[in-house]
């Protein structure tokens, strides 16, 4: 990059390793970190090292926290027999936005992904494990991503938590909110009739 002095643009290569973040996002907050006062830098700077230093997993349900356990395994108004399993810690967050859960959560840390080297032993399935033999859980919600890997996750989490006598469900999918039918692929499609309910 011979347009910039060298440490704009190893800050603008750096920032472009970011997801979502491309050559012209990653230009622009160079050159907004650039202008801004020192004081605001450093401040970014001690929030990036800060969570770095203090985030971790929590050893019941591996969600991101600053305390052991989070502060939804700590709820004691929760349901801590209802678990969502999800893949990320960020699908945690998108769950809670809709006020309507008041169970615990699972993070799995990814989906199963043979193509990319991602088996079952890479997903964080031991401390759900565990919670299941200690007979803490009455039904997993399977709330994994309507994607190929997504569905292999909900499949083999049924075929492995099912015979244990627990209630597996599955999310419903299929059309958004807003959207139009005529638009809709034959999977959203079918996924939509399957998951009809009366009303």
């Amino acid at each position: 990059m011979k347009d910039y002095a060298e440490p704009l643009a190893r800050l603008i290569e750096e920032l472009k390793q970011l997801p979502g973040i491309g050559q012209k996002s990653a230009q622009r907050i160079a050159f907004h970190l650039e202008r801004a006062p020192r004081e605001d830098v450093e401040r970014l700077a001690r929030s990036l090292l800060d969570a770095k230093d203090k985030i971790r997993l929590c050893s019941l349900c591996n969600n991101f926290t600053d305390t052991d356990p989070c502060r939804f395994c700590a709820d004691s108004s929760r349901d801590h027999q209802l678990v969502c399993v999800v893949e990320t810690p960020y699908n945690v967050v998108t769950v809670e936005k809709t006020r309507e859960f008041h169970g615990v959560y699972h993070v799995l840390h990814g989906a199963l992904a043979p193509l990319q080297g991602i088996g079952p032993e890479q997903l964080k399935l031991q401390n759900l494990m565990e919670r299941v033999k200690r007979g803490e859980v009455r039904e997993l919600i399977i709330a994994t991503s309507p994607t190929v890997e997504g569905e292999a996750t909900a499949v083999y989490l049924s075929k492995l938590f099912k015979p244990l006598g627990l209630r597996v469900t599955r999310i419903a999918m299929g059309l958004p909110v807003g959207s139009e039918i005529e638009f809709a692929d034959e999977v959203t499609m079918t996924k939509a009739l399957e998951g009809r309910r009366e009303m």
